[in-house]
């Protein structure tokens, strides 16, 4: 059987590399926010979105969560008139991602309250634990 502290530092560092790795979609997204395509008419970037799982971790026994995917967003381009930029159409038009910035800026702040969630119960553990040493040491 698996000690609870180690479980939950466990569970909390899966949930480290899950926020993180979604941090880093979303920057990438928010990056790529102005981007179109590289010639008139082409599909610019389109925005990526990370979907997740819960995974049995086999030598614990605990549910910890992971990435399951990285996919795209097939919500239609957002499309401007420009006929001035080298990826406009016969028409004028130019084809824009379909990266909507506020919802890029939610989804980051709500991974970071993840991301230091998920730290501070590490921390917490790792309190636990020297609280412990400390415990046993003095009851000697």
């Amino acid at each position: 059987m698996i000690d609870p502290l180690e479980a939950s530092i466990r569970i909390a560092g899966a949930g480290l590399e899950a926020q993180s790795a979604r941090l880093r979609v979303v920057s990438e997204n928010l990056a790529n926010a102005q981007s179109t395509g590289l010639t008139p008419g082409a599909n610019p970037y389109a925005r990526k979105m990370v979907t997740f799982a819960a995974e049995m971790d086999r030598a614990t026994g605990v549910d910890l969560v992971a990435v399951k995917s990285v996919g795209v967003d097939r919500a239609p381009f957002r499309v401007e008139h420009d006929p001035g930029n080298p990826a406009a159409d016969s028409n004028g038009f130019v084809k824009l991602p379909n990266v909507n910035m506020v919802m890029e800026m939610a989804d980051m702040r709500e991974a970071n309250r993840s991301y230091e969630a998920n730290l501070q119960i590490v921390k917490q553990a790792r309190d636990l634990c020297s609280m412990t040493i400390d415990l046993l040491r003095n009851s000697s």
